[in-house]
């Protein structure tokens, strides 16, 4: 049987949460794989996919990155609260998905106009479950896909 590999999805969670906490758009971009597109749940509660839209397409690292950067320009992080559920991995090792509980908020800064959704408050809570799907690129992880994280109607 395979050595196993869970301690390095955890360390791609911690480094997804290190991006935020340190709102580094280069650190954030290093977890995604090169195909990942990204549909997105346009509240917690949309589980029906029939909901869902597409934010940003499929991955290309300049426009991630104008976005993300843009993202970062117009918001403060409050709090990143990540709780890592389960970790799953194939058995060849090679494939893995993580539960995520998250509880980041940011706040849009003032001065700043920004294209995402936030409440009357100017809060975007990105509150809820994620599930996060991990696979290997010449030996190296990176985050396949994760639909929006949702508040599923669940005990935690």
């Amino acid at each position: 049987m395979a050595t196993d590999r869970s301690h390095e999805i955890q360390a791609m969670i911690d480094r997804e949460s290190r991006a935020f906490d340190t709102a580094d758009t280069a650190l954030m971009l290093s977890v995604y794989h090169p195909d990942m597109v990204w549909a997105w749940p346009p509240h917690s509660r949309a589980y029906d996919p029939m909901e869902w839209i597409m934010r940003m397409g499929r991955f290309n690292y300049d426009r991630w990155f104008k976005l993300t950067e843009l993202f970062f320009d117009t918001h403060t992080l409050v709090h990143n609260k990540r709780v890592t559920k389960k970790i799953v991995m194939s058995d060849e090792q090679d494939g893995a998905f993580a539960v995520v509980d998250v509880d980041t908020l940011f706040k849009q800064k003032q001065d700043k106009d920004s294209p995402w959704h936030e409440d009357a408050s100017g809060e975007l809570h990105i509150l809820g479950r994620a599930c996060k799907i991990y696979t290997t690129v010449d030996g190296e992880w990176k985050m396949l896909y994760q639909p929006g994280t949702m508040h599923y109607p669940v005990g935690t």
